[in-house]
């Protein structure tokens, strides 16, 4: 599965670059899409009585205690009556959203993120799930979600998500080590974390994932070596995987970590390439950039069969459809088109009392942004794009139309990345390893674009 990557790879890729889950991605955005072009595009899917199922994702954003390496829209508090306004206003959200494309429709899933939405009370979940009800139909078989901070979860309240319909729990795990949990100030001990599984295993959730991140102030390839050997032991259903990015100008709370305690670029590509080895030997299926799943995972399965996609959650094996994106700062999809509600709860709230839809940025995409879209999706779900079905989809000569990026391609072929022939591009077990820099060939914005500060590294 994995293969050593020389100094020099490590050097020419060692670059910024977007995580790809959109494109064009969401810094592309513009406060040019308001209100009334996303009530066209929802006006537009209801008047082409389109059949297939919605996903939907809502974000709440309490936490009792900040992350240092957290990079989500979030608001800190432990009065956890604020939580009771945030439901009314999306309901309210809701009630808006519906009046223009109608209620009662197919949802095949659902995921509440954050922020920290375990923060809700057993009472303020069960309000929030039957307000969904109410409006939507969560259709049997679907995949609904939560994300879990174990610090705020008891084996009973498991009990509560089950009972809702939650049949997914992601637990933030990030790292099992004292030292490095301390650094980061969420400490957690792995003693909960196994208990708190083998719980959700006996109550029956379809899937556990666990989160982790390498690249945090005092990893080491050794200890997080310690730290994959434990959750191997765990052996949670899907194991997600993400590179810390360190960006403390844009994000204020990773102004607190001190930067000499990151560990080197060498050491974090030590720490991916052990990672591969032991979850491969550990039995997962390396499903994509960040994503690794036991082979009997759905995940693993739509890898296996060429169904995987990807969204604003990461991969998924839900068909390419629409999103309905409801709370602060929250992101949607629905048609050709992208939005974003308000980022701080003032203004999300005031938009909501005049009655309006809290959108404040979005974009239309154009017919190029489509087809790219198509090439940077099937690299980052498939490790792979063949020629004749974009052509097929698209109406384009494609090595007419990418002439440019082919030559690119070429390039990276010779570093052992890709290889290129007649029917397409396939990705190789090494290219895997920087499977964002194959993708970025193919973003136009990118091509144009010098300053690329905004993305983390890629490594």
């Amino acid at each position: 599965m994995s293969h050593a990557i020389s100094d020099e790879l490590l050097k020419r890729f060692d670059v910024p670059g977007p995580r790809y889950t959109s494109y064009p991605t969401a810094d592309r955005f513009v406060e040019a899409f308001v209100e009334s072009d996303y009530i066209q595009a929802l006006e537009q899917r209801a008047a082409g009585s389109m059949a297939l199922p919605l996903s939907i994702y809502v974000h709440i954003p309490f936490c009792e205690s900040v992350c240092y390496y957290c990079a989500c829209n979030k608001v800190i508090t432990k009065h956890h009556e604020r939580a009771a306004e945030y439901l009314r206003y999306l309901s309210r959200e809701v009630e808006l959203q519906v009046q223009h494309f109608g209620k009662g429709h197919a949802v095949s899933q659902l995921h509440l993120g954050g922020g920290t939405p375990t923060f809700l009370s057993d009472p303020e979940l069960e309000d929030l799930m039957t307000m969904l009800r109410r409006n939507f139909t969560l259709v049997p078989g679907g995949e609904y979600s939560i994300e879990v901070d174990p610090r705020t979860v008891t084996d009973q309240r498991l009990q509560t998500l089950a009972r809702l319909g939650f049949n997914r729990l992601s637990f933030g795990v990030q790292d099992f080590d004292p030292a490095v949990q301390k650094a980061v100030h969420r400490v957690q001990p792995a003693e909960q974390v196994f208990k708190l599984v083998e719980t959700a295993r006996k109550i029956g959730f379809e899937s556990v994932n666990v989160d982790l991140i390498y690249g945090l102030p005092l990893q080491t390839p050794e200890s997080f070596r310690r730290t994959l050997a434990q959750v191997s032991e765990l052996r949670p259903d899907r194991i997600a995987l993400y590179a810390y990015a360190h960006l403390p100008s844009r994000f204020k709370p990773q102004r607190r970590i001190i930067a000499a305690e990151l560990p080197s670029p060498g050491d974090k590509l030590s720490m991916l390439s052990m990672s591969l080895d032991a979850m491969s030997d550990a039995g997962y299926v390396y499903v994509g950039m960040d994503h690794f799943a036991l082979p009997t995972d759905a995940l693993a399965v739509a890898k296996r069969q060429g169904r995987l996609h990807r969204n604003f959650q990461g991969y998924s094996t839900q068909p390419d459809c629409d999103l309905i994106a409801l709370g602060v700062s929250a992101i949607g999809r629905i048609g050709a088109t992208y939005s974003q509600n308000a980022k701080t709860l003032e203004e999300y709230y005031d938009a909501l009392d005049q009655g309006r839809l809290p959108i404040v940025r979005g974009l239309a995409l154009t017919r190029d942004d489509l087809l790219r879209r198509s090439v940077i999706m099937s690299i980052m779900c498939q490790g792979s794009v063949q020629f004749e079905s974009i052509e097929l989809g698209h109406l384009i000569d494609f090595r007419s139309y990418f002439a440019r990026e082919l030559e690119t391609l070429s390039g990276l072929s010779e570093f052992g990345l890709v290889t290129v022939d007649g029917q397409g591009i396939q990705v190789t077990s090494t290219g895997w390893y920087l499977v964002r820099a194959i993708a970025m060939v193919f973003d136009r914005y990118l091509q144009s674009d010098i300053d690329r500060a905004r993305f983390s590294k890629i490594i």
